[in-house]
Formats: structure tokens, sequence, C-alpha cells
């Protein structure tokens, strides 16, 4: 009998440690599937840069200071998203921001290209990129979020550590960052 009762035990505590390690194991993927979210989004902006950047570049001549900033800032996200540096991705996604918002503002005192349709396609495109990667930031953050609590929990925290399962790092933005550009400032 009392093999049978340890017996059980060891079934039960088995299944709850399986089942423990997958719920781990799902919420590691989730995290890497939210990523990989947000890296597609920023590969469509990536892609969709250069046509917004030629499109302005048959108006606005002259702007080549502008264009040449969205490029820049350009290069360097997908530098930081190449590399998975999260902690350059913020500052890049700032540049790009501000690059974009002062592409957008010189493009005000341009009629020809505002009524362009290539332009506003590409504007209207951009910016619900924009409006996306925003969004699935919020998603990747708290699935972070939820994987970090869990392998913190008790008993959790040893299963995770058992298993190699760690911490994530949340995509984080400065003040700064999060701060709309001053579109005076971009062109003082």
């Amino acid at each position: 009998m009392l093999w049978i009762v340890l017996l059980a035990a060891v079934i039960v505590a088995t299944l709850y440690v399986i089942s423990r390690y997958n719920t781990l194991v799902r919420l590691k993927h989730n995290v890497s599937k939210a990523w990989s979210n947000i890296d597609v989004l920023l590969k469509q902006r990536h892609d969709e840069l250069p046509k917004l950047v030629e499109v302005c570049r048959q108006y606005m001549g002259y702007e080549n200071d502008t264009l040449t900033r969205v490029m820049e800032a350009r290069n360097r996200v997908q530098q930081a998203r190449s590399s998975g540096d999260l902690q350059s991705l913020g500052p890049a996604e700032q540049a790009l921001r501000s690059g974009l918002a002062g592409l957008f503002a010189v493009a005000e005192a341009y009629p020809e290209l505002k009524a362009d349709n290539g332009f506003q396609h590409l504007r209207s495109r951009i910016t619900a990129l924009e409006n996306e990667i925003a969004d699935r930031r919020e998603f990747y953050n708290e699935s972070v979020n939820q994987n970090n609590i869990q392998i913190e929990q008790f008993p959790d925290i040893l299963i995770a550590r058992l298993f190699g399962f760690g911490p994530r790092a949340m995509l984080t933005f400065s003040a700064e960052e999060t701060r709309d550009p001053d579109i005076r400032a971009l062109f003082s």
C-alpha cells in the first residue's frame, strides 16, 4: 500500500513539474513571437521609408538634410533590430520618429508633394505601421512581464532555474525618447 501511495505521489509531482515546465516554455515562446511581430513591422517600415524619401526627393531637392536624417535613423533602427540590441533600439526609434516628423512637417510646404498619390499612400502606410509597432511593443512588454513574473514565483522559480529559463528585457524608452519631437527645433 505504501508503494502505491509513493508511486502516486511521484506521478503527481512529475505531472506537476511537466505542467509548470510547459507553462514556462509557452511564455518563453510568446515573448519570442511578440518580438518577431515587432520585427516584421520594423522590416516593413524599413522597406517603405526609401520609397517615401524618393517621392519626397523629387519635390524637395534642396531639403536633403531632412531626407538624410530619416535614412540615417532608418539605418540605426535596422542595425539595432538586426543585432537584437534593445538598448540601442529606443534612441534609434526616437531619431527615426523625429526625422519622420520633420519630413512630414517639411512636406507641408510642398503642395504638389502633399497632393501626390504616392506620397499620400506612403505617408498613411508609414503612419499605420507606426501605430501597429506601438501596439506590438505593448504586447511584447506584456509577454515579457508575464514571463518574468512566472519565473520568479515559487515553485516555478525552481523549475525555471533547473531548466535555464531566464528573464527577458522589456522594451523601454526614456522620457526624452517618448516625447513628441519639437518641430521648430528641427528646423532652427
